[in-house]
Parts: C-alpha cells; sequence; structure tokens
C-alpha cells in the first residue's frame, strides 16, 4: 500500500508542473469581485501593516501555503523550500497527507524537514477524512501533528478525488462523527479543508458545531484533482476513471462563492484557497471576510527551483497585496472588510439564488 501511495504521489506532481490540471471551464468568481479606487486613501503605504492573527499564531502577512506533498524523495527538497521561505517571512504552511508517513514511518522526515527548516512558522499537519472512518483514529492522527511539532491539524476532503481515483476510497459514512471525535481530543485545533470543490455554508455550520476550530473552503476555480486522476488515467483504454475525471473537471462551488456563504455563516475563521494566483485575489478574499489565503499550484512551481525562488514569488504576492491595501485605503489587515466592494456576475447570481445578499456586500450576516 505504501509503495502504491508512493507512486501516486510522484504522479501527483509529475502531472501538477507538466500538465494543465487547473479549471477547465469553471473559474474562481474572483472575477466578480470589484474594488472601489480610492483616489484619496489618506494612508502612507510604508505604514501599511500586514500582520494578522490566526488560532493564536501571529503571522506578518494574511498567507498560508497550501498542502501539497510528502512521502517521496522529491517532496523532502520541495517541503524543505517551502518551509525556509515562510520561516523567513513569517507566514504559514500545510503539509501533504500523512498518511504515507504513518504507514511507512522511514518517510516521516519528508515532512519533518518541514519543522527542521522553520522552527518558528505556523505548521498544518494533514489527514484524510475518508481514513478517519476507514481504520485511522485519534492515534494516527497524533503521529501525524508530533510527527511535524504541528501547530494544527488540517482533515481534508476529497470526495471527488477519490471517487474518480482509481485507488480511491469511497465510504465516507460517519465522516462527521469522526471529526468530531478528533477535534475533541486533540491538543491542536481543527481545521476542515476541502481540495477543490468547496464547503457549502450548510456543512460550514455543521463542522462549526462539530467543534472545528477553522475552515479552509478549498473551492473550484485553481488545481482539478478530477483533471490530475484524468491524466493519471487517460492512456488507459476503456477506463470508466480516465470518462470519470473528464466529465467532473470542474466540478464544484466556486471559490468565491464557497467563501461567501460560510464567512457569512459561521464565526470561526475561514481560509480562502482555490485558485488564488497573485495579490489582488488575496486582498479580495480578505474583503470577502478570510482570515487567511492559501495557494499551492504557484509555490510548488517555484519550490521545485529552490527556497529563494519560493521567497521571491510569495515576497510578490504580499507587495501586491500591500498595494491593493493602499489603492483602497486600508491601513491594516482588518479594514480590508470595510472598504466598498462589489460582487456581481455568475457569483452575485449564485449567492443571491442560495438566499444571501448581494447588495452592499452583507460580510458575515448570519444565515
Amino acid at each position: 500500500m505504501a509503495e502504491e501511495t508512493r507512486k501516486r504521489k510522484t504522479e501527483h506532481i509529475r502531472i501538477c508542473l507538466d500538465q494543465k490540471a487547473q479549471a477547465k471551464e469553471a473559474t474562481t468568481g474572483f472575477e466578480d469581485v470589484q474594488f472601489v479606487h480610492k483616489a484619496l486613501p489618506e494612508i502612507d503605504k510604508q505604514k501599511i501593516d500586514l500582520s494578522s492573527y490566526f488560532l493564536g499564531h501571529k503571522f506578518e502577512a494574511p498567507i498560508v501555503v497550501g498542502a501539497m506533498t510528502g512521502g517521496i524523495a522529491e517532496a523532502k527538497e520541495i517541503n524543505a523550500n517551502i518551509a525556509q521561505a515562510v520561516e523567513r517571512l513569517g507566514l504559514g504552511m500545510g503539509l501533504g497527507s500523512q498518511r504515507i508517513a504513518i504507514q511507512n514511518p522511514k518517510v516521516s522526515e519528508t515532512f519533518a524537514v518541514a519543522r527542521n527548516k522553520a522552527p518558528r512558522a505556523f505548521l498544518i499537519a494533514n489527514i484524510g477524512g475518508v481514513q478517519l472512518v476507514n481504520g485511522y483514529g485519534v492515534t494516527q492522527v497524533k503521529k501525524a501533528v508530533e510527527m511535524i511539532g504541528a501547530d494544527a491539524l488540517a482533515i481534508h476532503l476529497n470526495s471527488l478525488q477519490e471517487a474518480v481515483q482509481p485507488e480511491g476510497q469511497v465510504n465516507f459514512e460517519g465522516v462527521l462523527a469522526k471529526i468530531a471525535e478528533v477535534a475533541g481530543d486533540l491538543d491542536v485545533p481543527v481545521i476542515v479543508k476541502e481540495t477543490g470543490s468547496g464547503i457549502a455554508w450548510e456543512e460550514a455550520k455543521t463542522l462549526e458545531a462539530a467543534g472545528v476550530k477553522a475552515i479552509d473552503v478549498g473551492g473550484l476555480g485553481g488545481t482539478s484533482f478530477s483533471a490530475v486522476e484524468f491524466y493519471r488515467t487517460r492512456r488507459e483504454e476503456n477506463n470508466v476513471r480516465r470518462f470519470l475525471g473528464e466529465v467532473f473537471w470542474d466540478w464544484g462551488i466556486p471559490t468565491v462563492a464557497s467563501l461567501a456563504e460560510v464567512t457569512q455563516t459561521v464565526k470561526i475563521p475561514v481560509i480562502a484557497s482555490g485558485g488564488v494566483r497573485d495579490g489582488i485575489d488575496i486582498a479580495k478574499a480578505l474583503a470577502l471576510g478570510a482570515s487567511l489565503a492559501s495557494f499551492a499550484q504557484p509555490v510548488l512551481e517555484s519550490a521545485v527551483k529552490s527556497s529563494d525562488a519560493t521567497e521571491k514569488l510569495l515576497s510578490l504576492f504580499i507587495e501586491e497585496l500591500k498595494n491593493v491595501m493602499f489603492l483602497v485605503g486600508a491601513d491594516r489587515v482588518e479594514n480590508l472588510i470595510k472598504v466598498p466592494l462589489l460582487v456581481r456576475g455568475k457569483t452575485a447570481e449564485w449567492l443571491r439564488l442560495r438566499g444571501f445578499r448581494v447588495e452592499g456586500y452583507a460580510r458575515r450576516e448570519a444565515k
């Protein structure tokens, strides 16, 4: 099983780097969100404060690098490069699914390297929700946390990927109860994250009630793991998984729609991820109520090169975010939620049909 997982992780990295595994026709919805330019910003750009707090930890900028990989030789270098960059910049980092290291402790160093290179950064351990209903319990989850000295645990939900993956596990029955059990027994906060299909307000409310301390919406519009699985099986004739991967390529809730639903429903912090591709997207996510923004694909492309390349990319995103804040007159991150914001197009239509107000953008209004 561990060898099978190792092979799959290697394929995932190569596909994400070499193939067009992003959403095909679907978009994030960030194009529907528009700031109102402030000709009289009345602030000094050099004094803008990007510092943020998330689950009791201070971030120098509201950014966490999304979970990517681990368990294979190439992953150790990738994780080391990301860790060094986030440590220098005062950001956060999620690790890839740690199931492989729980099965085979010999590869745990490919994950643990993150803490070695980033002793002060906010690190997020990672385990799949489907594993919790297929044999894993609090014991295995604690191993994942201890492996990297994690500040939080992410339980990822990837039902679409499992459904189209040849080796997929599709028994999710009882997953909510297992999440609640882990959230109640673990010493670090639990984050639940989707992996590209988004989270609706109904599930967000249920997760909050189950004791989850934060939600990462992981919306549609970025990397499609249905597409990734399509590429893994596309050379196999008459393979139903290949057809499923193509048909469900763009399945899910667009990132902005998911983010707006969740931030208007729950009181716990929310991470915006799924197709975040620049500092303007980050600013829009924060203005929509997110506490942090997260992205993986752009960082993967830099992390296979070096920590310096990764730091340079993240620094660019930070500078872009600061520029937006200057142009809308927000001198602190928490003030972004107060600036005028227009939500139009398909995203506005989605929110209206789902019963959310759009005019004046009623952020965090209880459902």
